[in-house]
């Protein structure tokens, strides 16, 4: 295999009849996507002229079309860089304007967006997926381009979803894709006859990753949704029967809440995957009692994601466990002197393996820091148990340090995530003058009920130690989140700081 697109070149020669990719109306064979990506090969290099090395920014929704430029990107020594649809134009600017990018295809719905990031970045070419585009395409052959590119190439440039600030700009190699790819399979136990349903956003890793592309290396079908919508989801795993599913807790949360979800026939599921954040049991919980074994995978952009997961045999005995190492990548949990912990000792997760990312894009430094030797920093707080299963406690800046007692903000929102009023809700410290931080409870009410803060921190009586219950209750018409639904928790703390 030289490259990524050789899974595309293989499976069209092993079973070319065998429906690879499909959303709405459109549906293509394995051969039908490796003419599709050939011809992209030629359009990006001879009529577009990008050189090896050039990133493709892709700006629009789940679409067929971000796949076979990933795929011809691959062929090509080229990077696609697919764009958050949902910053602001400033954010789209800089993030642009930093990767050096010439070259964005945009979906007709975001032609006003284009057109202005053109007018300011004078560097740029955009150019929409209709029309001009097609009739370029329309002149492009499908034959195998002469120099492909190899796995040590660039392929991949994922701005990160900034829940801690500022994002990065990640660079995946192709090895990265294809480690990443082997884990995840391995893990979800993923074979040619499964189909996948994906309706994550694949601007961002797992949504890309986790199932997506791990789907195309082995021959299974993939079918896209252009966005989550809980009802239209619902409906296509009831119509399609597909044997996978990747949802994040707010999407998981949104299905149970539609009035679709108690007559959903889920049986054709024979797995789902979460993860993203913690995951409260009770998430975990609603598709044991339907019967699919919901399984975790822990991960970030700089992994590609795929690093811990449950096995499908422990989603019950292990309830609420990331699981283990996958098949290529390492763990360790380590103190803040970098010394190893054993079980049941909480500190930093460390993961090394050929699935990490190559670098933050122009951020040398950065880069460098992010790594204790081989390892990288992943920022999160964990632990093992006797069994060396993995469980993550906390992001590391946002464990509450109050009284000299380490307080982690996923066990109270556990206890919250069982309170039938509330619709939204996180845990943040606020800095007190006492105990020097203090856990405050975010909440948002569902609509058409009420929850005072009195009633709501008694229920938390036997269910933690004392120290680490809230000291206060703040109610918030929404709370900020990022695309995959994670809570922006530094905009929190921000805005109890200002005096919310």
């Amino acid at each position: 295999m030289n490259n990524l697109g050789d899974w595309i070149r293989y499976n069209a020669n092993w079973a070319g009849e065998r429906v690879a990719l499909d959303l709405g109306e459109e549906r293509y064979t394995y051969g039908d996507m490796q003419r599709e990506v050939t011809r992209r090969c030629h359009l990006l290099t001879d009529a577009l002229e990008l050189a090896p090395g050039n990133h493709v920014a892709y700006l629009g929704f789940n679409s067929c079309e971000l796949l076979f430029l990933l795929f011809a990107c691959a062929r090509m020594r080229c990077s696609v860089m697919p764009l958050n649809n949902r910053l602001a134009t400033p954010e789209h600017r800089w993030i642009l304007a930093h990767s050096n990018t010439r070259l964005l295809i945009f979906e007709p719905e975001f032609a006003a967006l284009a057109a202005t990031l053109e007018a300011e970045l004078p560097d740029l070419r955009c150019i929409a997926s209709n029309d001009e585009y097609l009739t370029l395409l329309s002149q492009c052959d499908d034959s195998e381009p002469d120099e492909p590119g190899n796995l040590k190439d660039p392929v991949l440039l994922i701005y990160t979803s900034g829940t801690t600030g500022k994002p990065k700009g990640v660079v995946h190699t192709q090895d990265a894709l294809f480690y990443n790819a082997l884990n995840a399979i391995h893990a979800q136990e993923m074979r040619a006859l499964d189909h996948v349903l994906s309706v994550l956003p694949l601007f961002h890793s797992g949504g890309l990753n986790i199932q997506t592309t791990p789907a195309f290396y082995v021959g299974a079908r993939v079918t896209l949704l252009r966005r989550f919508d809980p009802g239209e989801t619902l409906e296509a795993i009831q119509r399609l029967r597909p044997t996978m599913f990747l949802a994040v807790p707010a999407v998981i949360q949104a299905m149970m809440d539609h009035p679709l979800w108690n007559n959903t026939d889920l049986s054709c599921l024979r797995m789902v995957g979460t993860g993203s954040s913690t995951v409260p049991d009770k998430l975990l919980n609603a598709w044991h009692e339907r019967g699919v074994p919901a399984t975790q995978i822990y991960g970030m952009t700089e992994s590609a994601p795929t690093a811990i997961c449950l096995p499908i045999a422990a989603t019950q005995s292990k309830l609420g466990a990331a699981g283990k190492p996958a098949m290529h990548c390492e763990a360790r949990i380590v103190d803040d002197n970098g010394s190893v912990l054993g079980a049941n000792e909480r500190g930093e997760i460390q993961l090394r393996g050929p699935n990490l990312f190559h670098e933050y894009f122009q951020e040398p430094a950065l880069t460098g820091a992010s790594f204790d030797g081989e390892w990288f920093r992943t920022g999160d707080i964990g632990h093992t148990d006797d069994d060396g299963f993995y469980y993550i406690d906390d992001r590391k800046k946002d464990v509450i340090i109050s009284g000299g007692e380490n307080i982690y903000p996923a066990e109270l929102e556990n206890v919250l995530a069982a309170m039938p009023e509330l619709a939204e809700y996180a845990v943040v410290g606020r800095p007190d003058p006492r105990w020097g931080e203090v856990a405050v409870a975010c909440i948002v009410l569902r609509e058409g009920m009420s929850l005072d803060a009195d009633e709501l921190l008694e229920r938390f009586d036997g269910q933690l130690a004392r120290f680490k219950h809230p000291r206060a209750v703040v109610v918030f018409d929404t709370l900020p989140r990022n695309a995959m639904g994670k809570v922006l928790k530094f905009e929190l703390r921000a805005r109890l700081e200002a005096g919310h």
